[in-house]
């Protein structure tokens, strides 16, 4: 899983060969955590068969990440191309203080 920060956005990208956009699930939490999970089943095996090597994996995957406090969390697009799942979160503009200049006294 990457995570790279842009002026204008986070974004996540993991990848997912051999799955579809159907296999996996992408939400943001109450507690603006974003969970990307999925589940692969084992191909049902017919008694017959005789495997030789089975390094594909099956199973439960989750990860979760803790959106900073500028993530636009109702702005969240994911797509899926090519095995590769990426997202996109938005980020609020961070307005920079203005520094003033304090006399000191005394």
């Amino acid at each position: 899983m990457d995570w790279k920060e842009t002026p204008e956005a986070h974004v996540f990208k993991a990848d997912v060969p051999g799955l579809k956009k159907e296999e996996v699930k992408v939400k943001i939490e109450d507690d603006w955590v974003l969970q990307i999970s999925r589940e692969r089943n084992i191909e049902k095996e017919d008694k017959n068969d005789r495997w030789h090597r089975m390094e594909r994996s099956s199973g439960k995957f989750m990860r979760r990440f803790k959106l900073p406090e500028n993530a636009k969390v109702d702005q969240v697009k994911a797509s899926l191309e090519n095995g590769v799942l990426t997202i996109i979160v938005l980020k609020e503009e961070v307005k920079k203080a203005d520094v003033k200049a304090i006399e000191i006294s005394g």
